[in-house]
């Protein structure tokens, strides 16, 4: 018998099963950062749209894995009307497509871009995402 995966019977995980994954990401954070993101709403699609491809100069849908909208810890204001909820975007594809091209598990992957997104929220630097991220491993 192998011990191998079923791989004949294996299908890429769906977007809920990465919005699953995610959420258990977000879940070992430590409890002092995911307190400083209360309301933040974490979504899964498979490509990013053509205006956030746009605004990014993205050449390929296959570019942008994950993305911060919002207004970041530093900037927001308790004068702002009705402000939307800070968002993270995490692609589904384009997370895959690195998945198969490098040496990293997909758990390793979904939670390095959801630390980096987060950090956006902060307006961490990318040292200090570095050092949450290890936190977490």
């Amino acid at each position: 018998m192998s011990s191998l995966p079923d791989w004949p019977g294996a299908k890429a995980p769906s977007l809920a099963e990465i919005e699953i994954m995610a959420q258990e990401m977000f879940d070992r954070l430590p409890q002092r950062f995911r307190a400083l993101c209360d309301g933040l709403v974490i979504r899964v699609e498979d490509f990013a749209d053509e205006d956030v491809l746009d605004s990014l100069g993205a050449e390929s849908e296959f570019d942008v894995l994950g993305l911060f909208r919002g207004v970041g810890l530093p900037f927001q204001s308790v004068s702002d009307p009705n402000p939307m909820p800070n968002m993270i975007w995490l692609y589904r594809r384009p997370i895959l497509d690195y998945w198969a091209e490098h040496e990293e598990t997909l758990g390793a992957i979904v939670r390095h871009v959801l630390v980096h997104e987060i950090g956006h929220h902060f307006g961490l630097s990318d040292d200090d995402m570095e050092g949450i991220e290890a936190s977490v491993e």
